[in-house]
This record gives structure tokens, C-alpha cells and sequence, in this order.
């Protein structure tokens, strides 16, 4: 199966290819179900998307956007929450309902049941129409750090040690209280209609090399990507260093 996979000539072309892609998917389906993620990659595309909306607003009132993961043990309003991020730069911006915005707690006596009824949320709402995926420099997807079987359902992962000692930092999480993630399951992620993977940058390059064109693997989450009928790579000049 052919890959498909843009490369964008600059930063700005790449923000805005990506931005697009979001705003196509709620004007031909006004009750789409969009999944988003947060991060350095993607922050610029969800502010583009609300600048396009601003220009020539539309009905959003049907469409459902909901995180592809969040951290937990933190407070919902630290600026590093992906509720938090997703709420100021896309959810707000494109006038989505609270009702629509689908995300998991960051506080909860039992993260366990609260993946149950993430998952249930959105199963409810029928199908993934688009979800926009970022690439960990290990391959994770989400949460999903390497080793992370295929099968895999909604679940509390672990973080990487980096990003935890940062947001430990920040939030003054004790050492004692498990930080970690509720993030969509490999197995979720494969059952969304299309897909639409986000790399940018020289760092990410050995891993878009790995991810497009290794074996798929569970050392590679996103190896797995290869395996989806619907998913288009997008990169940057320097992310596709490696692609011929």
C-alpha cells in the first residue's frame, strides 16, 4: 500500500495544510467527530484554524472535537493541561459547545473507570472522522510509549521521564503522586476514518525515517500507521530529511 505523504515547503505552509485539513472536515460534516492533539507541532494549526473561522464562521454546533489524551494528577487549569490548551487555542476560538468538547478529568478517584467512560463518550458519537496525531522522537502516539501492544484500548500510561520531570517541576507535584496520561489506545487510533500525522522538525527526522519505512512495530507505535487504509503523513522540509 502506497503511502501518502506531504511535505510542506515551510512552517507557515505546513500550519495552514493542517488547519485546512480540520476546517474541510467540519464544513462536509457538520456533525464531524475530530480528535486533536497538543503540543508544540500542532499549537500554530489550532490558532490558524480559529483565524479561518473568524474570517467566515460557520454551524460548529454539531461537531464534537475531543483530546486525544490528557495528563492526570495535575490541576485541568495548569497552561501544560491538554484541556487547557485545546480549549484556548481551538475549542473556544471555533465556538464549539462544552457538550461537544470531550476530554478525560486530570483529578479522579478512579482513572481506571474514567478511560471506560471516555471511551464510551465517543463510541457513542459514532465514528472518528479525523484524527490529527503528533510524533513523539520515540514514536509514541499519545501515551502510547513504545511497547505498547496494538490491541490496545483507552488506558493510563506512563510519560516519558522528561516530560514528567517537567511537569512535576512546574505543577510542584510530589515525588509520591503517579503522574501519567489517559490517552486513546493503539487500537482506537486505527479505527478512525482518516488520519492525519503532524511532524516538523530536524529532531523528528530519524524517527518519520523509522515510522514510514521500518518494520511495524510496538518499539514504534507509529510504525503502525503504515497498516491504516486512510492516513496521510504531513511534514515539514526538515522532519523529511530522510524521505526520497
Amino acid at each position: 500500500m502506497a503511502l501518502k505523504i506531504t511535505i510542506a515547503e515551510n512552517e507557515v505552509e505546513f500550519d495552514r495544510i493542517a488547519a485546512w485539513q480540520i476546517i474541510r472536515e467540519m464544513l462536509v460534516n457538520p456533525k464531524a467527530v475530530i480528535g486533536l492533539s497538543t503540543g508544540r507541532t500542532t499549537k500554530n494549526m489550532h490558532f490558524i484554524a480559529g483565524d479561518i473561522y473568524k474570517t467566515g464562521p460557520f454551524d460548529t454546533s454539531k461537531v464534537t472535537i475531543f483530546g486525544l489524551d490528557e495528563v492526570i494528577n495535575i490541576p485541568r487549569d495548569y497552561a501544560g493541561a491538554c484541556y487547557t490548551m485545546l480549549k484556548n487555542e481551538i475549542v473556544d476560538p471555533l465556538e464549539i459547545k462544552d457538550e461537544n468538547f470531550i476530554i478525560p478529568p486530570t483529578l479522579s478517584g478512579d482513572f481506571e473507570k474514567e478511560c471506560e467512560i471516555f471511551q464510551s463518550e465517543l463510541e457513542r458519537r459514532g465514528d472518528i472522522d479525523l484524527q490529527i496525531l503528533g510524533l513523539g522522537t520515540n514514536g509514541h502516539l499519545g501515551f502510547n510509549q513504545p511497547g505498547t501492544p496494538f490491541g490496545q484500548e483507552t488506558w493510563v500510561s506512563a510519560m516519558d521521564k522528561e516530560l514528567e520531570t517537567r511537569i512535576r517541576k512546574e505543577t510542584n507535584t510530589p515525588v509520591g503522586k503517579k503522574l501519567g496520561g489517559i490517552t486513546l489506545g493503539l487500537k482506537n487510533i486505527m479505527h478512525s476514518c482518516k488520519i492525519l500525522l503532524v511532524a516538523k522538525g530536524e529532531a523528528k527526522a530519524d524517527i518519520v525515517k523509522e515510522m514510514l519505512y521500518g518494520p511495524v512495530t510496538t518499539d514504534i507505535p507509529a510504525s503502525i500507521l503504515q497498516l491504516h487504509p486512510n492516513c496521510e503523513f504531513l511534514l515539514d522540509k526538515a522532519a523529511a530529511k530522510y524521505i526520497t
